[in-house]
């Protein structure tokens, strides 16, 4: 039986009860097992690095022409970026095992012991777009933090995301772990990304990771519990006490470094005692650039073209960015707090009472003071990896690493106590 040829209900039902199965035995597993899992994983990887270059050369082929550059920057794979999966794997089995940790303890006067424990979630169903490595990403993390997890991938990626499947389950197996702790949605159908939506009693947590199409169909038909990771309308605010040179590199950094993923600035803010030098500065430093401004920055520099209302809210993902001219501090904080998408926002300035006011009035994921925000990643946070970065403000919030993927349970040890 092909993918296309699987019923999505039986299809969905099937992963889930196998994942709810994994997921029991998983929760018992050693942190050694798990971390050999991840190591074994690693070198499967690298041994199949050939053959996932050619998986992969499949799913660009089937968008080239369809999809523009800055997507397909995202769907490829060659072999330093299957390396750097490899490595991330490595990086997160030598990473504390979050399951078991005492979050707290509490000694009740009538002799109670209480203890909240940090637990898996159970199972987890990952649902994302282009990106293969965010498979290798999400198993990873699933695994080492003892949760199973079904892979809903793009179709775009799918014969990418079923080579590492392959490669996971490889390293569960040498681990003497269950292999259906990782698994993949076999069909392209959109109907199975419904049933999964719908799986209560066998998913426990959706994580939608993509664009702001995908995050809104997951909000809006889930029937499990979700964690919603939003678009990246990401800003750079350059305040008039900025070292304009550092300002500049740092904005620079923060949207052209890769321009495809959520935390490359989109919109640049600028005040306006300092347009006139800065604005000139960005598009010389920028020539590959299209800046797409209100009236005062055009007036500025004639290379930046009259924006639309929409483009101040538009996450480009390309070398587009929109340039918005403030009065002041508290203009600026009121501009970017009104048009952000709450993932990350950075202020750049040497007046350290203007950062500390931005970054207190900024109620995004992440907020940074002098720093590029291509580092809202949880690799660059120490985690690893990230899962995806959680824009809500249940649960968890910003890049999503082990712990974020962990719940608590509450022990409690007595000797005979009843109540009154």
């Amino acid at each position: 039986m092909t993918g296309q040829d699987l019923d999505p209900r039986i299809h969905i039902t099937q992963l889930g009860n196998n994942a709810q199965t994994a997921s029991r035995q998983l929760r018992a597993a050693s942190t050694e097992a798990k971390n050999t899992a991840l190591r074994e994983a690693a070198k499967a990887l690298r041994e199949a690095t050939s053959e996932l270059i050619d998986a992969n050369a499949k799913d660009v082929e089937s968008v080239r022409g369809k999809k523009p550059d800055s997507f397909i920057d995202r769907l490829m794979l060659d072999e330093g970026r299957i390396e750097g999966m490899a490595k991330a794997l490595e990086e997160i089995a030598e990473l504390p095992d979050p399951v078991g940790r005492v979050l707290a303890t509490f000694e009740r006067p009538n002799g109670l012991h209480i203890e909240r424990i940090a637990v898996p979630i159970g199972v987890i169903g990952m649902i994302y777009e282009s990106r293969p490595n965010v498979g290798a990403d999400a198993s990873a993390l699933c695994l080492k933090s003892g949760n199973a997890v079904i892979l809903r991938g793009g179709s775009e990626s799918r014969h990418s995301t079923r080579k590492i499947v392959a490669c996971m389950q490889a390293g569960l197996e040498a681990a003497n772990l269950p292999v259906e702790a990782v698994q993949t949605v076999q069909t392209t159908s959109r109907e199975a990304v419904a049933e999964l939506l719908r799986a209560v009693g066998l998913v426990d947590l959706v994580i939608p990771r993509g664009g702001r199409g995908l995050v809104e169909l997951v909000r809006d038909q889930a029937k499990v519990p979700t964690l919603l990771h939003l678009d990246g309308n990401c800003h750079s605010y350059i305040h008039e006490a900025a070292d304009l040179e550092k300002a500049v590199a740092v904005t620079k950094n923060a949207k052209l470094r890769r321009t495809g993923i959520c935390g490359a600035t989109e919109s640049v803010v600028v005040d306006e005692a300092i347009a006139e030098k800065a604005i000139p500065m960005l598009l010389d430093a920028m020539p590959d650039c299209e800046f797409r401004g209100d009236a005062t920055a055009v007036g500025i520099d004639a290379r930046v073209k009259p924006a639309t209302e929409e483009d101040f809210d538009t996450e480009f993902l390309d070398k587009i960015a929109s340039i918005k001219v403030v009065p002041g501090l508290e203009q600026g904080i009121e501009w970017v707090a009104s048009h952000t998408s709450g993932h990350t926002d950075a202020i750049l300035t040497e007046d350290e009472g203007a950062a500390r006011a931005f970054l207190t009035a900024i109620d995004s994921a992440v907020v940074m003071h002098n720093a590029s925000t291509q580092f809202s990643d949880g690799g660059e946070f120490g985690m690893g990896a990230e899962i995806g970065i959680a824009t809500g403000k249940m649960h968890a919030r910003g890049p999503v690493g082990l712990e974020q993927l962990c719940s608590f349970k509450y022990v409690v040890k007595g000797d005979g106590q009843t109540r009154p």
